[in-house]
């Protein structure tokens, strides 16, 4: 008898099959917004969307920011931790709370990087998945 393999996604999914229990409210775009949006609420810079559906594989959405301190990376990736589970996602992995220079949280769709200003230089990931489609993701203007 063969051992079971684990289920391989599709052509054109993405690893959501790497997520057992998550059963997401919203779709990956309005995460990935939801997660921009969060860490702009935790003073992050520079932030960046990209669809990456035509491109990738393994994933949909890459959120792309900036913070000042290791401290703040840490708590923009806690907190949109805490606002992806509020809607039913669950990270599937992070990394580099350790040296606080980069912390990447990845929930399979989407995966959001968190960079000290040095290592987003360095990086350049915005340049390097640059035939990513530009995802609008600020909130409308309050109405006077």
């Amino acid at each position: 008898m063969q051992p079971k393999s684990a289920p391989q996604p599709a052509e054109n999914q993405s690893r959501t099959h790497l997520k057992p229990t998550a059963k997401p409210r919203l779709s990956a775009r309005d995460r990935a917004i939801l997660c921009a949006r969060t860490a702009e609420d935790n003073r992050a810079k520079d932030i960046v969307v990209l669809d990456m559906t035509e491109i990738l594989k393994w994933v949909d959405y890459l959120v792309i920011c900036t913070g000042a301190s290791g401290r703040q990376i840490g708590a923009i990736a806690d907190e949109c931790e805490k606002a992806m589970s509020e809607v039913g996602d669950v990270k599937i992995g992070v990394e580099g709370y350790e040296k606080g220079e980069w912390v990447v949280v990845d929930f399979a769709d989407v995966v959001v990087h968190i960079f000290n200003e040095e290592k987003r230089n360095y990086y350049e990931l915005e340049h390097l998945w640059g035939d990513g489609k530009r995802v609008a993701w600020e909130r409308p203007a309050p109405e006077a």
